[in-house]
């Protein structure tokens, strides 16, 4: 099992840059933060956005993963999204993620058009959207004629660090999302329940994810590839709850979902209120256990 962390990234830097680098002090192998515009209860509050932030926590860092979770065909074009991958990938020396998802309804999604997309559209996109970023960040000149998105000649120079590219962590619950999964993840994700913003006991999800794992699995022998090659993200906090209300729940949990098939749990940053309202001594004191956990 590896652990990993999610920061909301609500702070000013001289206080967010506390907590990225005490991230890594901490032993967690990645970190990982939002991309939205606005999201949910902070519409109205402080929020700074993905490139920025990733950038500054790569300065900030020197060994843990840093990572996004997730980006999506809501706010930018793939060959924007590769050209700032490149170069977050470069100053942190090799140690950027890209997670990829659809997106949801929301305000990312009605800010800066007038009809909102309908899900099958979003679908569509979506399969697109990877598809797209993959050959951005494989080769060196991209053309590409989507229904939805079109590179005509794009040279992506430099190229990444990581070979092929940059692995891709793809959220995925329904059948098409993960075959998006088995064949371009280095990872899969899932927050547990799809849809849901209410976080409910961690035993709770337990068969939800099992099941995913097994469609997962299937999706993997579809289309020829060993499933055991694709790491299995769990993020918990918007609908698996319960996780840091104690190390002892933290590490049964860990070992609950590493049995259901997951090899890393992640983890929100305790905040002072909701959402993930929670205590960050307890952080600290799981953080002192990590390394007896990471290998069981």
């Amino acid at each position: 099992m590896r652990f990993g962390i999610q920061i909301v990234p609500e702070d000013r830097w001289q206080t967010a840059r506390v907590k990225w680098r005490r991230a890594e002090q901490m032993g967690f192998d990645h970190a990982w933060t939002y991309d939205h515009l606005n999201w949910r209860s902070f519409r109205a509050k402080d929020w700074f956005t993905l490139v920025p932030t990733l950038t500054a926590a790569a300065v900030e860092t020197e060994r843990i993963g840093l990572g996004v979770l997730v980006a999506s065909p809501n706010l930018r074009h793939p060959v924007y999204l590769a050209k700032e991958v490149a170069a977050i990938e470069d100053i942190s020396g090799g140690r950027f993620i890209l997670g990829l998802g659809a997106g949801a309804e929301g305000f990312d999604a009605t800010m800066t058009r007038r009809t909102a997309w309908s899900r099958r559209e979003r679908t569509e996109r979506f399969a697109e959207y990877v598809r797209l970023t993959d050959s951005l960040l494989r080769q060196p000149v991209t053309t590409f004629d989507g229904r939805y998105y079109v590179a005509d000649e794009v040279h992506s120079y430099p190229l990444c660090q990581q070979r092929p590219r940059v692995p891709f962590a793809v959220a995925a619950g329904g059948a098409r999302g993960m075959r998006l999964a088995a064949e371009y993840g280095s990872y899969w994700v899932t927050t547990g329940a799809p849809n849901r913003v209410e976080s409910a006991p961690y035993e709770q999800a337990l068969h939800v994810v099992r099941r995913q794992v097994e469609a997962l699995e299937k999706a993997c022998v579809e289309v020829g590839r060993d499933p055991a090659t694709v790491a299995r993200l769990l993020v918990c906090g918007p609908s698996v709850g319960g996780v840091l209300e104690s190390p002892a729940a933290f590490f049964d949990a860990a070992g609950r979902f590493a049995e259901a098939g997951i090899t890393d749990t992640v983890v929100q940053w305790p905040r002072r209120s909701e959402p993930y309202s929670g205590k960050v001594e307890i952080l600290e004191k799981v953080a002192e256990d990590l390394d007896r956990h990471r290998n069981t």
